[in-house]
């Protein structure tokens, strides 16, 4: 067994919190000489929010592995002579380029894909009304002060998908590293024995110095990958945004075609078909091979790739074929890209039509002799209340009137002493 390196972690949980905002207070005016000086109580400050930064300094989620937390600061509770409450600053997370946020669902919650990025991704809470805040002329001395919001949090996966234009893979020991030492400037480690690649290795590839692509070369499958054999297919996520894939079969491989084939099976049974992304297949470690095998190897590939999949012999220590790669590497990857940018054209002409939710609306049903009350705008108001303060319960009360919610109450025939409950889960209830 060979030992894993810890140091590249591209997958971790992880809670993101947002601030809370601070409190607002309810305070007078209280001066010599100054009779009834009125509310003063000062607004709380709003809560930090956390934002993610793509950066291409960070290479890893390893930071993460232990900071399952990541948590802004609270804005402060606001204090007397109207003074507001200093609002928190935004926690800014470096990630790396190409890192996926991912709700508990797995659905796609943020994906940062170029260099310096930024993602606000939990916002923070508004930091709550002091008792100033409600004074006018028919309410000189109100005895209310809100609650801050709490701050938004995610609890979540964040993914490394590396950003590479060029994926390598093949059974292990096929000679993916040998291949991205020499075209690039990358340092894998190479060994005679298969696994040798525990991580993916990304290399840049100048090629005729015209072109530069990114190439990620990643450990070797075996068949049965997909559930979990060998090193699995965890490392697959790393050329799912790949333009093309280079198919590496060992030419001493007792049959070729079965090699191709049990590669070909392991991408196809991955989460996302990757059976279908463009191919070049290529037969490796020729050096040693009498040029009729060659060919006899060829016309056997030639045969079961997908029509117009081009089929090449190259040898990484003596350089043979390996220019004539590149150059089709070259053309598939720029066809590619023109393709792809063709599709986000028209996506873009596509008119958006969804349906937005109306923030003012609410529901009211009866739960055996209790009622629940839900709606965006209402519960906003009631997580901002104190329900264990009674002027904060007769101002929501004062709400639910204006809203209507009161009236909904009554036609449904709640009586004195029943309980609304408001939120789903409960922030909070009031008796009838």
């Amino acid at each position: 067994m060979y030992p894993i390196d810890m140091s590249f972690v591209d997958r971790v949980q992880v809670t993101l919190k947002a601030g809370d905002g601070g409190n607002g207070i309810v305070s007078f005016r209280r001066e010599k000489f100054v009779d009834k000086g009125g509310p003063d109580g000062g607004d709380g400050g709003d809560g930090g929010d956390v934002v993610l930064i793509a950066s291409r300094n960070q290479n890893t989620l390893a930071a993460f592995r232990y900071q399952k937390l990541v948590k802004a600061s609270n804005g402060k509770p606001g204090t007397e002579r109207k003074r507001h409450g200093k609002s928190a600053d935004s926690l800014e997370v470096p990630v790396p380029v190409g890192t996926v946020v991912l709700s508990e669902e797995s659905e796609i919650l943020a994906d940062l894909t170029q260099d310096g990025q930024r993602v606000l991704i939990a916002k923070g809470g508004k930091g709550g009304f002091g008792n100033a805040h409600f004074k006018s002329s028919t309410r000189q001395a109100p005895q209310v002060a809100e609650k801050g919001e709490k701050g938004q949090q995610i609890d979540g996966i964040l993914e490394l998908k590396m950003i590479a234009d060029v994926g390598i893979v093949g059974l292990p020991n096929a000679g993916k590293s040998t291949l991205l030492s020499v075209i690039s400037n990358a340092k894998p480690e190479i060994a005679n024995y298969p696994f040798t690649t525990l991580t993916p290795n990304l290399g840049v590839v100048d090629i005729y110095n015209k072109t530069s692509l990114l190439f990620a070369d990643i450990p070797g499958l075996i068949e049965g990958a997909s559930v979990g054999r060998g090193l699995g297919d965890e490392f697959l996520r790393h050329i799912e945004r790949t333009s093309v894939l280079i198919h590496l079969i060992d030419a001493y491989s007792e049959n070729t075609s079965e090699a191709y084939k049990t590669i070909l099976k392991e991408l196809a049974d991955y989460k996302v078909d990757l059976s279908k992304k463009p191919q070049v297949v290529a037969l490796t470690k020729i050096e040693g091979i009498e040029k009729k095998q060659i060919k006899k190897h060829l016309a056997v590939l030639k045969k079961i790739a997908p029509r117009g999949t081009p089929v090449l012999a190259i040898s990484s220590p003596s350089g043979e074929g390996i220019k004539e790669l590149l150059r089709v590497i070259q053309k598939r990857v720029l066809t590619e890209n023109k393709k792809a940018a063709k599709e986000a054209e028209l996506a873009e002409e596509l008119p958006v039509i969804g349906l937005r939710g109306d923030d003012e609306s609410w529901q009211v049903a009866k739960n055996g002799n209790k009622f629940l009350v839900t709606g965006k705008k209402i519960e906003r108001f009631a997580n901002r209340t104190d329900f264990n303060d009674y002027y904060g319960l007769q101002r929501l009360r004062d709400i639910m009137g204006k809203m209507g919610i009161m009236k909904e109450l009554e036609r449904q025939g709640i009586e004195p002493g029943q309980k609304i409950i408001i939120g789903q889960p409960a922030i909070g209830q009031i008796e009838y």
